[in-house]
């Protein structure tokens, strides 16, 4: 029983020390807001990969998605936390991350706990969208709209490479499936087309939704 609680508020004080990280940088070191939101992105996704580890039950997951989502509305509302909100454009992604994040540990546990169903969705948000985000801004090349923003096909490019490294390596993990390597390079493109896809036509940070959830649909629909 103390696990159980001890657990969710050990990764409560986490959060809220990145949070913090991401105010000190912002305010004193004077760090832009977009780099700042990306850090917490990074340091979310990689805090949130130890949930099957040490939490074993979804209502855990619950109780800190649903914290930081109300944390994230009264941010807000009250204009606590510039360094994730104070960005020029309009963008829902900061909402949609601890959505994404329990849908994903939802999914991990209806997919009989496999690994690769909380993993790879998490890490494609995580790590693919950041590096494609920087991609897209330090070579700008091909841009094209979304909504009221705009996308490149470098960074699109770029994110469609990651996603595709990352995906063949989770079946390097253990427990994960084994599977010949053709159809781990069949597998491993379709998540990164549906994920690229699904990143290039989101727009508003909507992305942070879109991006596990096309990962998650891909994995139901090819694994056996």
């Amino acid at each position: 029983m103390e696990t159980y609680v001890v657990f969710p508020l050990l990764y409560s004080t986490g959060f809220l020390a990145l949070f913090g990280l991401a105010e000190y940088l912002y305010h004193v070191r004077k760090i832009r807001a977009e780099i700042t939101r990306k850090l917490v992105h990074i340091g979310t996704g990689i805090l949130t990969l130890l949930f099957p580890i040490f939490l074993n039950d979804h209502w855990q997951v619950l109780f800190l998605s649903g914290g930081f989502l109300l944390l994230l509305l009264a941010s807000l509302k009250y204009g606590w936390l510039p360094s994730i909100n104070a960005v020029r454009r309009v963008s829902y992604g900061s909402l949609l991350y601890p959505v994404s994040v329990y849908g994903c540990y939802l999914a991990y546990v209806f997919m009989e706990k496999s690994p690769i169903a909380f993993y790879l969705p998490i890490l494609t948000l995580a790590l693919c969208d950041p590096l494609a985000a920087l991609v897209g801004t330090r070579i700008p090349a091909g841009k094209y709209r979304v909504g009221e923003g705009h996308k490149t096909v470098s960074g699109s490019l770029a994110f469609f490479t990651a996603t595709f490294l990352l995906a063949s390596g989770v079946f390097f993990l253990p427990s994960a499936l084994v599977l010949p390597i053709g159809e781990i390079l069949q597998f491993s493109v379709s998540v990164a087309l549906a994920a690229t896809f699904a990143e290039a036509i989101s727009g508003f940070g909507t992305d942070n939704f879109t991006i596990p959830a096309s990962v998650l649909l891909t994995l139901n629909l090819l694994l056996p």
